[in-house]
């Protein structure tokens, strides 16, 4: 019997992109996804970025495997896209491993357009166009990842909503991104440092009350009360 694995309800990826796959079917409840590099690697439970898309294997099939699909997650991501064939895949990581990339949560901000590609000097510097709940998110050398991959702004509008990227061969080869056509929709997931620096800029007054209120309640009575 095939022993289910137990995670927590929290995931992380690096969006260093581990393999291509490639959809085999997808409709409104789940995804058949082929990928014989990584299939000997998963586990029913697992957590695997899609594209930047944090699923959860139901099931591993000859080929690959099958996860579900919310409605939600098809209107918010490229994965309902039909003519996306092939997509960018990541284990989740485990206590261990090394961060390459930067810390991705698998949840999609957002969904960017391809504007341009250029072959510069062996790499290809590559712009996108973001909607504004990203946008505001995006900085000059900051983190993004695009369609799961890890990947630094080399350039920005003032207002983040058109960016560009510098991106090698390696990775330029090993990823979707020599798929894309002009206009094609891309996840996009801001680097999350930015949004929690947001909030505390927004709720500076209410961050310290509880912050204050946090502090008050840890006396050495409560840590002995639960076990410290």
């Amino acid at each position: 019997m095939m022993k289910h694995s137990v995670r927590s309800s929290y995931f992380m990826f690096t969006g260093l992109v581990q393999a291509l796959g490639e959809v085999e079917q997808c409709d409104r409840y789940q995804i058949a996804i082929r990928c014989p590099e990584i299939r000997n690697r998963l586990a029913i439970g697992d957590s695997v970025a899609v594209n930047g898309v944090c699923l959860t294997v139901a099931k591993i099939s000859s080929s690959g495997f099958i996860a579900d699909v919310s409605p939600e997650t098809l209107s918010r991501t490229n994965l309902q896209d039909r003519s996306s064939k092939y997509v960018n895949l990541e284990t989740a990581l485990a206590v261990g491993d090394k961060l390459g990339g930067h810390f991705v949560s698998g949840h999609i901000d957002g969904l960017g357009t391809l504007r341009d590609r250029q072959l510069q000097g062996g790499s290809w510097a590559i712009a996108f166009d973001a909607p504004l709940e990203v946008a505001k998110y995006i900085v000059f050398k900051g983190s993004i990842a695009v369609n799961g991959i890890s990947l630094t702004v080399s350039q920005c509008s003032d207002s983040g909503d058109r960016f560009s990227v510098a991106v090698i061969p390696h990775t330029y080869e090993s990823t979707n991104l020599k798929y894309l056509s002009l206009g094609d929709k891309i996840n996009l997931e801001a680097d999350m440092i930015g949004k929690y620096v947001e909030k505390f800029l927004r709720y500076p007054e209410t961050a310290s009350n509880k912050q204050e209120s946090m502090l008050q309640a840890i006396t050495p009575e409560f840590l002995t009360e639960h076990g410290w």
